[in-house]
């Protein structure tokens, strides 16, 4: 099992801690990945890292398919890979839909087929076949709407890079593992419980089907962000993930339409997630913490001293994860991941 460090989404102020980047450089982590929702940006950031780091990936998790055209997108990664000397990895994700309309201004639609389309464009991109067409529901290029010139010329793109960067998607729900295992290469979940591999088992072997050519688990990377809180009271440590826990089971999304809510249910957490959304939308948010069981934080974080730390990673590494991503703000804790993992 890799292991991958996650910077995480930036507060009303942005703040790169590059002496925490810089050690998982120095130990040996696999990749450290950037993300964004409505504050910083995952490119910018990213982009940041890979100047002052030599040898680690670096990685999105996730740029927003609702944010940028597809082929921004191609091109934005072949140029960080080129600039990063090979280093990079897309993960892409369609967010929910409060983003997507509420932010982006633009419509939920379809994800899955969203999804589909816009992956096969990136990569037609970075293969450079031939200059660029494609007609999906989404995404037409050259572009052919009412209101289009006529004057649009398909493209090729100048810039020739590596046509096979890694592409890894952020999925949830039963239909997008399946996508995720039918045409990415890797998969970014959040929430992921190791113990319950069982639950995502029908998802991704219904993608590897669908996929062909003997892919299975032996040629896809399970990268999930995992917090890591290290410290001499555990209870203390899960009262740190608690929060965020409550944020995205409880508010990130409607009522019955709520991926993560959805995630904990499948859980078997159910009577705890309808109790944490009813806090969280009511505005007891600090209710609504209080309410996440310390067993549902210890399915999907890391948190105590060292020695209950190592023996619960034993798990994470006999579950069918490839590369823990770790949610971590403490030196001692990344060195700690890394004498016990690496």
């Amino acid at each position: 099992m890799r292991l991958g460090l996650n910077m995480g989404y930036s507060g009303s102020a942005l703040r790169i801690d590059l002496p925490l980047v810089q050690e998982a450089d120095r130990l040996g982590f696999h990749s450290v990945w950037s993300a964004e929702a409505y504050g910083s940006d995952a490119v910018t950031t990213i982009t940041w890292v890979a100047a002052v780091t030599t040898r680690i990936g670096v990685g999105t998790a996730i740029m927003q398919i609702p944010a940028r055209t597809p082929t921004l997108t191609a091109t934005t990664a072949t140029t960080l890979d080129q600039l990063s000397g090979g280093r990079f990895l897309l993960g892409l994700g369609v967010s929910g839909p409060q983003v997507v309309e509420g932010w982006h201004g633009v419509a939920f639609g379809k994800p899955l087929l969203k999804t589909r389309e816009y992956v096969e464009i990136v990569r037609s991109v970075w293969r450079r076949e031939k200059a660029l067409e494609f007609k999906g529901q989404y995404y037409q290029i050259p572009y052919a709407g009412t209101d289009a010139t006529g004057l649009g010329k398909p493209l090729k793109s100048i810039l020739h890079g590596r046509p096979d960067i890694p592409v890894s998607l952020a999925a949830t729900g039963p239909n997008n593992v399946a996508l995720a295992a039918e045409i990415a290469d890797g998969w970014l979940p959040i929430f992921f419980s190791a113990q319950r591999m069982g639950v995502f088992k029908e998802s991704l072997d219904v993608g590897f089907a669908r996929a062909g050519g003997g892919k299975s688990l032996a040629r896809f990377d399970v990268a999930p962000t995992v917090p890591v809180i290290l410290g001499d009271d555990a209870a203390a440590c899960r009262a740190m993930v608690k929060p965020r826990l409550a944020l995205y089971v409880g508010g990130m999304g409607a009522r019955g339409r709520n991926f993560y809510n959805d995630l904990v249910c499948r859980y078997g957490y159910e009577a705890a997630a309808k109790t944490i959304q009813d806090l969280y939308l009511s505005g007891r948010k600090d209710e609504a913490a209080a309410a996440v069981p310390d067993a549902l934080v210890d399915e999907v974080a890391l948190c105590g001293p060292r020695e209950r730390i190592r023996e619960r990673v034993e798990t994470w590494k006999r579950s069918g994860v490839t590369t823990m991503i770790c949610g971590v703000g403490q030196v001692e804790a990344l060195r700690v991941m890394a004498e016990l993992t690496l």
